[in-house]
């Protein structure tokens, strides 16, 4: 029970990583037993993604793909892992 609300409170670290999962790379959006759960945002997001067609090596770039990905997500619309804004600059946290 405990590793559960810890697991629950787990925020972007400063390297850029949730739960010890890098923010950035090849992503795919699956419908189940996603390592992570985000919930698309306009306001107020854990992390800004800009969304590139190759080299996601930054903090917030993502290429989406649908084989061999570096992890997986799932849209949720509530009780989402992180919170994310779709942006064409800066992508990252604050």
């Amino acid at each position: 029970m405990l590793e559960m609300i810890l697991l629950a409170d787990a925020e972007i670290a400063d390297d850029c990583t949730w739960n010890g999962i890098p923010l950035y790379g090849e992503v795919q959006i699956v419908d189940s037993f996603a390592d992570i759960d985000v919930q698309a945002v306009e306001s107020f997001p854990d992390l800004r993604v800009k969304v590139v067609e190759s080299f996601p090596d930054d903090c917030g770039e993502w290429e989406f793909v649908e084989s061999f990905p570096d992890f997986t997500i799932r849209f949720v619309d509530s009780f989402p892992d992180i919170k994310i804004e779709f942006v064409e600059s800066f992508p990252g946290v604050e």
